[in-house]
């Protein structure tokens, strides 16, 4: 199968993305309420936070290394089996540090995933698709990140906050591993063994020179690390303004919502402002918007200011994905890859960490303004950040003049 054939593939794997990312988002707000019913404080909340990132950070570029030379898909399977297994374990778990281990193992389940996720996309996606085709397979995540939460507030509560957050990461864990039913035929035989045989080794300095690479890492960091942050204290923020469990699953969902929406209308939203443009307002306007959930303000306010916030978070992802891979060296694209989520799980094990340190000085709301800050930083660097790419070059010449032979073919 070549790039930009049959898109099959694509559906199962967003079906699988959306199982594995639902048990990690409904585990994630789980793992804080229960660590709170052990007696966690917001800064042991922030350590749980970083420590499921910790693993994968040193695990990342080695794995990488291995899926540009060879099959993307075994990755699959041991992601989803570590993912379920630290769920699960997780809500059997009776102590803050072995909710921390285990914690670090789902993280580690979810980098395999998502490198081998991200590494198939990008080798079977021709390159006028890959902003398309990232779009669609991060709407698997956001339709984990929807459901995640609800499904997670509808179990958590009572008296019995310990027990039910318990049960949340079992069926979070069994949840998840329904995402194996989906893992077939994902990786085409061709692309596969066209990496099988070893080509050099492209050195990590000479990755993160080429233009539009560290501007690509940067970017995702700082959305994921306000997602990330979301997801851990928003709960915190509920317990202290008295915001029910399930209202606060609704509230991420609506975030997730909201994602979703965007990545739908990503492609016409290229078209009318461009990769850069789009990049700079979305990161300027989610730093606003996560300052302003430090307010003291009503529900309904705070409902209003997630929705927009989701939107615009749900930019940054795939596009960042794209910059990567259309930068960086050719036989060095999943080593790339690698090396942005390594900045993200940086970022997931410094911003937990440094938000718990913030809220246990500066009160709960305050890691939201660190986020703002983040996002604005984000935004510098987006407006600097290599303008039309290769691939869009490519895209635009096949709108504006002849199509192209494949595109005649697939009818896209």
């Amino acid at each position: 199968m070549a790039p930009g054939g049959n898109r099959g593939w694509l559906l199962r794997l967003v079906i699988a993305f959306s199982f594995a990312q639902g048990a990690v988002s409904m585990a994630r707000p789980a793992v804080s309420y229960r660590a709170l019913a052990l007696g966690a404080d917001e800064r042991a909340i922030g350590v749980i936070a970083g420590v499921y990132a910790l693993l994968p950070l040193f695990a990342a570029v080695p794995l990488g290394r291995r899926t540009d030379h060879g099959r993307c898909a075994p990755l699959l399977p041991v992601g989803v089996v570590l993912i379920s297994g630290g769920c699960a374990l997780s809500g059997l778990a009776d102590s803050l540090w072995a909710m921390a281990i285990w914690s670090g193992v789902m993280g580690l389940g979810h980098l395999c995933f998502v490198i081998g996720a991200q590494s198939i996309v990008a080798r079977q996606s021709a390159p006028h698709e890959q902003d398309r085709n990232f779009g669609h397979f991060t709407i698997g995540a956001s339709l984990g990140q929807l459901v995640g939460p609800i499904a997670a507030g509808a179990l958590i509560g009572g008296p019995d906050m310990a027990g039910t957050s318990a049960l949340a990461l079992l069926v979070a864990g069994a949840g998840g591993a329904v995402a194996l039913g989906s893992l077939w035929r994902i990786e085409s035989r061709t692309t596969a063994a066209s990496r099988e045989a070893p080509g050099e080794r492209v050195p990590v300095r000479r990755i993160l020179r080429a233009r539009g690479v560290p501007a690509g890492i940067f970017i995702s960091l700082a959305v994921l690390s306000a997602t990330d942050i979301l997801t851990a204290y928003l709960p915190v923020v509920g317990e202290h303004r008295g915001i029910a469990p399930s209202v606060i699953g609704l509230l991420l969902s609506l975030r997730a919502a909201a994602t979703i929406a965007c990545r739908l209308v990503l492609t016409p939203l290229l078209r009318l402002l461009g990769r850069t443009l789009l990049l700079t307002v979305t990161c300027l306007l989610a730093a606003l918007l996560c300052a302003g959930i430090a307010l003291p303000v009503p529900v309904w306010a705070l409902a209003l200011i997630l929705a927009a916030l989701g939107f615009c978070l749900g930019v940054g992802q795939p596009l960042s994905m794209t910059t990567v891979v259309q930068a960086s060296p050719e036989g060095a694209r999943s080593t790339a890859l690698a090396l942005r989520l390594t900045g993200n799980r940086l970022g997931q094990v410094a911003a937990p960490a440094s938000a718990g340190l913030i809220a246990g000085l500066a009160g709960v709301a305050a890691p939201f303004v660190m986020l703002g800050g983040l996002l604005l930083v984000s935004a510098g660097i987006a407006l600097r950040a290599p303008g039309k790419t290769a691939g869009e070059a490519e895209g635009a010449d096949g709108r504006r003049g002849s199509r192209s032979p494949l595109r005649r073919k697939s009818g896209i």
